[in-house]
């Protein structure tokens, strides 16, 4: 369950650690409530006024000890109050109390916090099957993610407005269809499991490069994702894309350590200090996709984590095997075809065969959903510096700072645009 920037910004600063709690916990809050009482609006209508609650009442009274049980105990109420004031629907409400256990219309008290790990339950239900593949990956960032409504439009490189409006549809359908709250009885089957793998993906990915704000790294985001894969890949270890997965996400986790600079700022992959990364998550994750590779059918989450691998086991960006990289690339543009692979896949391409090689597969982008993206001016900018063009290179880092969300991308940007232009 996340809450918006903007309504928990009046009450917490965006430093506060208070804000960081609320969007780890409010998800778990979600799931035992959807557990315990089945109505998914309901409860997600509930959490969100705990939450707001919890963002006006502690800075003032400060974080209780046991947070988690004091937003369930409020959420709970806030619950059963919607439930008995919706006069329009008085009768069903009657008979849905009358049948919960009574100690079950009692909130757990705050120093009493649920330990039952519900969040996986709460993905495959937001992946309903009644829900288009669109609205169970939206509704599920939204309601389980923790990302708020512009950070999913961006993911997604739609407006706002028009994501919130797919988001209110999904939760309607949900309800219509009286989703029950479990996993289904073969997770491993299909589409709904492919829904699941792409929101924790998405998840992962605005985690691991922040769409906007003062971090670079959101782990509030990054960790739920990694552990939730684990949790998934222990339920079905014979999915292919579900090992793809999790070892795409330590494979890029391990780089973590290197990618800041003491001032906070961008570190580019080719400048890190790769003594810096986890060899422990390399290796785990290596030998993960290598076995998943060998034993089950390919999919992109696979060919992202053997990419991931060939990049984390050189030992710089001169010694890494491009032309693999490059045909790895081309593989996935087949599977999955999206422009963020075609932007990657330019870059790949310059390496091997030179800047310009790069600069025209790029024009491809122009008229698609990437353009005016500053990544896409950023991978043209470093295309424009590798080939000679300096002004350009500056021009377009300068163009690139300007429509970037995240600080520490802004002011990695605006440092190439002074040293290009110098």
């Amino acid at each position: 369950m996340a809450v918006d920037g903007p309504r928990l910004g009046r009450a917490l600063r965006p430093d506060d650690p208070a804000e960081d709690v609320l969007r780890t916990l409010g998800p778990r809050v979600l799931g035992a409530l959807v557990r315990r009482y089945g109505d998914f609006t309901r409860c997600e209508d509930a959490v969100q006024e705990a939450l707001i609650s919890a963002a006006s009442s502690w800075p003032q009274t400060g974080v209780p000890d046991h947070p988690l049980g004091w937003l369930s105990t409020v959420a709970t109420r806030r619950y059963l109050d919607q439930l008995r004031a919706d006069t329009a629907r008085v009768r069903r409400e009657r008979a849905v109390l009358d049948a919960t256990p009574r100690d079950e219309l009692v909130a757990p008290p705050p120093d009493r916090e649920p330990v039952r790990d519900d969040l996986l339950e709460l993905f495959f239900l937001c992946c309903h099957p009644a829900l288009p593949p669109s609205g169970q990956v939206a509704l599920t960032l939204r309601a389980v993610g923790g990302l708020t409504t512009a950070e999913i439009a961006a993911a997604f490189l739609l407006p706002e407005k028009t994501m919130g409006q797919r988001i209110s549809r999904a939760k309607q359908r949900l309800r219509d269809a009286g989703a029950r709250f479990e996993l289904p009885p073969n997770p491993e089957d299909g589409p709904r499991l492919r829904a699941v793998l792409h929101v924790l993906y998405l998840m992962f990915n605005e985690g691991y490069s922040a769409s906007g704000g003062p971090e670079l790294v959101r782990t509030d985001l990054t960790r739920p994702a990694l552990r939730l894969a684990r949790q998934l890949h222990e339920r079905v270890p014979d999915s292919g894309e579900t090992a793809g997965l999790l070892a795409l996400m330590l494979l890029t986790e391990a780089r973590g350590p290197a990618r800041a600079g003491p001032d906070g700022i961008l570190v580019p992959l080719a400048e890190q200090d790769r003594s810096r990364w986890d060899r422990a998550a390399i290796a785990e994750g290596t030998e993960l996709i290598t076995r998943s590779l060998a034993t089950c059918p390919l999919g992109p989450y696979q060919v992202q984590a053997a990419i991931a691998a060939v990049h984390d086991e050189a030992p710089s960006t001169e010694a890494t095997d491009w032309p693999q990289i490059l045909a790895l690339y081309q593989i996935l543009d087949r599977l999955a075809p999206n422009p963020v692979v075609t932007l990657n896949r330019a870059v790949a391409l310059a390496m091997v065969r030179g800047p310009r090689a790069g600069l025209e597969l790029l024009l491809e982008l122009e008229s698609g959903p990437l353009a005016g993206n500053h990544r896409l001016l950023a991978v043209r900018a470093h295309l424009l510096e590798r080939a000679g063009d300096r002004a350009g290179a500056a021009a377009a880092y300068r163009e690139a700072a300007r429509l970037a969300g995240s600080r520490p991308e802004q002011r990695f940007l605006v440092q190439r645009a002074a040293y290009c232009a110098d």
